[in-house]
């Protein structure tokens, strides 16, 4: 062999490999890999050299030693990306003359050692065989478990092959290794491995006379439970016995926990307190809910995480229609939950008018996800405590709202939904949206501190949503710690489509009835929806729905015969089976819903002087409102009614300041304002109404009562007004346009600014709609004034 030859280089740590054996081990670096697969193309060897102890991970000539091994890969398997398992065939020992340590792969020169073959005598080779089997045998008698391991090597009559197979298998460390690889003739290296074996005898030796010794000290172990068993029937004279089997039980609980050490050690140390209390004691019964509580606690017991996104995706389509941005913000969490655990779990809060479905999505969710689901009202709380807990001081103190939970669902991963966020109130008693900031901070919840559990507990595995009807009432703090979904009002189409996939089948089950007896068409739901329900939801939508049933249900019983006797439920069946399928109409739509309650107002959309549509935003989705005004005879006085708020009242005079400063530009007299009364009215004056997009409503009725130029009927419009006359952006703008097309207006008049947000509104909702957008008063009036 040519020695100014490159041969490829794999260096091995806690390895060295010995000529004349066949080794199999892991190859992880990026060089070595690259090595053995420049051998295994080139069909070449491969020369293989442990690394020192403490070298650096950049590796230098000074860290790898000088002799090494010659060997051929016999067989190479990738288990992945970044690691192949190789057998081995050590050749020969060789001396490192020059190495490479650099990219792609390591490459060396190296010198041959010869051979050598012993020259013994059979009478040597029988006395080396024989020593070093009794080295061997004393070896295995302190280390048993290694004695079938060599049992077969030591059967062979070969000394070579015994010395070769021994350095390789036997324990010990590099450096051992590394001096047989390293020893120049045979019987060099015999003797030292040898001595190996006697210092590795005598290690293990002084092992097991220390455990014998500690063995000899958990017998102690034996006696204390003798007196444990004493002390038991001690207590049971006494009349104390549960405390004691109770207190064992707890201590087999407690071994059992899935908990930190810490929290087994807080647990034990109060069931030590718990064996000293009488039985008798009211203490003793505070003290065992104590432990109680903390037992049934799930420190570390979590449901495994369900990541099945196709899954996850038909299970929350099947419980609910539309809701894509919870829908897609559930499912962008199980994607990152896929590719890593470390990201932190939202918390997220819905927020939407009354029945738009905020807390049954959140069930919906927990079933996607495969979570327990705990819900958690907070409606109308005021104490502190409610969150955090009662300090265990107090008489009858208990957990909070969110331990509670935790102890409930058994897993430290549920769902918790904590309903209606925005009505939490506070008193003397303390502020809870105070506590629920701490809840609600992914960087602080995982050591949150319950007054009466008292030891940390971790919720940043918890799943929190929250629902809201308003963000208004939601302090700032609080809010900024979560992510906002709004959940805005259904359409005509959406109501119609849920309830027939919904809750149509939902009441018939309720009551008692199948879609054989029962069907509703949907001109049928559509004419429901708008003559029998003002909502943003379909709550209202569900109980008319109801009503229907349960009136058909009477029908279809009600006899003469049947009304003199009680039915079963089966008999019942059985007469329904025998009836005509009963199907709603709009033609019998009255007959069991009464009178529509809802009318479309179309004398709402003559033209007329100083009456203009407006838009207005409520907790329960888009409303139209009529602002009316009149002029009169008078001293210039301003009149606003209707029960209107500061703000209101504020763009009103705004509105009036921009009129008169343009009286001119609308052939307005200067000396008119100081002649005339103007009075603004808004129907509806008990229900109270505020906010500033009802600005360019009533500046476009008061020119238009003070010029008598009459506005379009079938035009509404919303959008702040300020002094100069520009018009400023509103919100709730799908509510709003969702009004004006209720009410049978095509035409709404809306900011400029908002131009943007009406992009994001669904084609379905925009179908029919004509969007005028303006920047300032004469665009308003250009579109408004006939």
């Amino acid at each position: 062999m040519d020695e100014k030859t490159f041969f490829p280089l794999v260096t091995l740590s806690n390895i060295a490999l010995i000529p004349g054996t066949l080794m199999h081990f892991d190859i992880k670096s990026g060089e070595g890999i690259a090595a053995l697969d420049y051998a295994m193309k080139n069909k070449t060897g491969v020369v293989f050299v442990a690394v020192k102890r403490g070298a650096p991970e950049k590796l230098s000539r000074e860290n790898i030693y000088d002799v090494g091994t010659f060997g051929l890969v016999r067989r190479l398997i990738r288990l992945g990306d970044n690691v192949v398992r190789v057998a081995v065939e050590g050749e020969a020992r060789v001396n490192i003359i020059d190495a490479e340590l650099s990219a792609p792969f390591f490459k060396c020169t190296f010198t041959l050692f010869s051979k050598e073959i012993p020259e013994l005598t059979d009478n040597r080779k029988k006395a080396m065989l024989s020593y070093i089997s009794e080295q061997m045998a004393g070896y295995i008698r302190e280390n048993p478990k290694l004695g079938e391991l060599f049992a077969d090597i030591l059967k062979t009559e070969e000394i070579v092959f015994l010395v070769d197979e021994l350095s390789s298998q036997l324990p010990m460390s590099l450096e051992n290794r590394q001096i047989l690889l390293e020893c120049a003739n045979f019987e060099k290296k015999y003797e030292t491995l040898c001595e190996i074996i006697k210092s590795e005898t005598e290690i293990m030796q002084l092992k097991n006379d220390l455990q014998q010794r500690i063995k000899s000290k958990l017998d102690k172990n034996q006696k204390e439970y003798i007196m444990r068993e004493q002390m038991k029937a001690i207590r049971e004279e006494l009349g104390e016995g549960d405390t004691g089997s109770e207190a064992d039980q707890f201590i087999e609980q407690c071994n059992a926990l899935e908990a930190d050490e810490t929290v087994k050690e807080k647990i034990r140390k109060e069931i030590n307190r718990f064996k000293t209390i009488s039985g008798n004691s009211s203490e003793s019964a505070v003290s065992r809910g104590y432990i109680e509580t903390l037992l049934a606690l799930p420190w570390n017991k979590k449901d495994p995480d369900f990541i099945n996104l196709s899954k996850a995706a038909k299970i929350l389509d099947e419980d609910h229609y539309g809701l894509e941005k919870v829908k897609e913000r559930i499912l962008e969490f199980l994607a990152v939950r896929s590719l890593t655990t470390k990201g932190q779990i939202p918390i997220l809060c819905l927020v939407g008018p009354p029945g738009t479905g905020k807390t049954s999505v959140a069930k919906s969710i927990a079933r996607a996800l495969d979570k327990k689901y705990i819900r958690v009202a907070l409606g109308g709380i005021r104490d502190e405590a409610e969150i955090r807990g009662h300090r265990r001081t107090y008489v009858g103190a208990l957990p909070g709202r969110i331990a509670t939970g935790l102890k409930n669902a058994g897993v430290k991963n549920p769902l918790i939904l904590l309903d209606e966020i925005d009505k939490v109130s506070s008193d003397y008693k303390g502020d809870p949206s105070s506590a629920l900031l701490e809840v609600l901070d992914s960087e602080q919840n995982s050591k949150f501190v319950d007054h009466y559990v008292e030891i940390p507990i971790d919720l940043s595995d918890v799943l929190f949503i929250a629902t809201a009807n308003t963000v208004q009432t939601i302090p700032r703090p609080l809010l900024d710690r979560m992510e906002l979904i709004e959940i805005s009002s259904y359409t005509l189409d959406e109501k119609v489509h849920i309830a027939s996939e919904h809750l149509v089948p939902k009441q018939l089950k309720r009551n008692g009835l199948s879609p054989k007896q029962l069907t509703f068409n949907r001109t049928a739901l559509s004419a429901m929806a708008l003559g029998y329900t003002r909502e943003a939801g379909v709550r209202s939508l569900e109980r008319r729905i109801g009503e229907v049933c349960r009136k058909v249900a009477r029908e279809l019983l009600e006899s003469e015969e049947n009304q003199k006797k009680g039915l079963t439920e089966a008999e019942a069946q059985a007469i329904l089976a025998t009836k005509d399928r009963v199907t709603v109409t709009t033609k019998n739509l009255e007959h069991y819903l009464g009178k529509v309650k809802y009318v479309t107002d179309k004398e709402k959309h003559k033209n007329e002087v100083g009456i203009v549509t407006g838009l207005a935003w409520t907790s329960v989705g888009g409303e139209t409102l009529q602002v009316e005004v009149n002029t009169m005879p008078g001293k210039g006085t301003f009149e606003l009614t209707g029960q209107l708020g500061d703000v209101m009242k504020e763009s009103a005079r705004a509105g009036i300041s921009f009129i008169r400063s343009v009286a001119d530009k609308y052939g307005i007299e200067p000396k008119y304002f100081e002649t005339t009364d103007i009075h603004i009215h808004l129907p509806e004056g008990a229900v109270p109404k505020d906010g500033p997009s009802a600005g360019i409503t009533m500046a476009t009725a008061m020119i238009s009562a003070i010029t008598g130029r009459k506005v379009r009927g079938d035009i509404a419009m919303t959008g702040e007004i300020t002094l100069r006359g520009r018009v400023l952006p509103i919100g709730g703008l799908k509510e709003k346009i969702l009004a004006a097309k209720t009410a049978g207006i095509k035409t709404v008049i809306l900011p400029e600014k908002n131009r943007r947000d009406a992009e994001d509104i669904s084609a379905e909702i925009l179908e029919g709609m004509k969007l005028v957008f303006v920047s300032d008063m004469d665009g308003v009036l250009k579109e408004a004034l006939v």
